[in-house]
């Protein structure tokens, strides 16, 4: 009967979120493309990202609102369990954020016009050369004043436990010398794990950590950064989901040709 409630509840979310995307997206996007204004559309996603959560019946706890960056923009770097991370994040974080994600994400009708719109790059994880245009891309983006969020483990952990961190993110952060504002995510899997349809109602505890600055890091110290900023994203996990990767692994990376 729970599972059967869960795929009631998450066909219910589905079809708010298809609703609200298609009647409010559609002119807004139009109205985003014809006179290059993002914001009115960014906030009525805003708006849709907070009700769907609220359909779904995710509470949110946020910890360390003080650690957001007053003025400026930055990189936050977060670990990623669930589909229900992105919007969770995009409710919570102000006043504008834009993803580097998957492709796919942008081929979906309205949704990928207005992800592109909000200066969102896709990421192309089967091919490398795709990878490193896609950190170029996001580059000039923060060079122009965009704010990104970012999953170092590259996709979704599986067992909910925190994965090996990838560098060029890193590389990415240090050479737009933008600070790294860590954020742990604690919650959503029991929500909506990988590869499940089903919705449950659930707490997520989102932690915000005080930024980690990069400005004077060479490349070179992308390794060590890496797993600074692992360590800080994992001290607000509970214990059994901080381990289930090594840290970041310096020699691995080089014989596999990863950057």
């Amino acid at each position: 009967m729970r599972r059967l409630l869960a795929f009631l509840h998450a066909s219910v979310t589905a079809g708010a979120v298809f609703l609200y995307l298609f009647l409010l997206g559609t002119p807004l996007v139009l109205h985003a493309w014809l006179t290059r204004r993002i914001d009115p559309l960014y906030r009525v996603a805003r708006w849709g990202c907070r009700m769907s959560l609220w359909v779904a019946g995710v509470h949110l706890e946020v910890r360390g609102r003080e650690n957001l960056p007053r003025g400026g923009h930055c990189l936050y770097m977060c670990n990623h369990v669930s589909n229900i991370d992105p919007p969770l994040l995009v409710a919570v974080l102000p006043p504008r954020i834009a993803f580097m994600a998957k492709k796919e994400v942008f081929s979906i009708p309205v949704l990928g016009t207005a992800v592109r719109l909000d200066g969102c790059v896709p990421v192309d994880r089967q091919n490398p050369e795709a990878a490193r245009e896609s950190v170029e891309g996001a580059l000039a983006n923060i060079k122009q004043g965009v704010t990104f969020v970012v999953y170092p483990e590259g996709t979704r952990s599986r067992d909910g436990r925190l994965q090996r961190f990838k560098h060029g993110v890193f590389v990415l952060a240090i050479r737009a010398g933008v600070p790294i504002v860590p954020i742990t995510l604690d919650g959503t899997r029991a929500i909506m794990a990988k590869g499940k349809w089903a919705i449950y109602p659930g707490t997520v505890r989102v932690t915000i950590h005080p930024p980690v600055e990069t400005r004077g890091r060479s490349v070179e110290e992308r390794e060590q950064l890496a797993e600074e900023i692992r360590a800080i994203v994992a001290s607000a996990l509970p214990d059994e989901q901080q381990e289930s990767a090594a840290p970041v692994a310096v020699g691995a990376q080089k014989r596999n040709g990863s950057s």
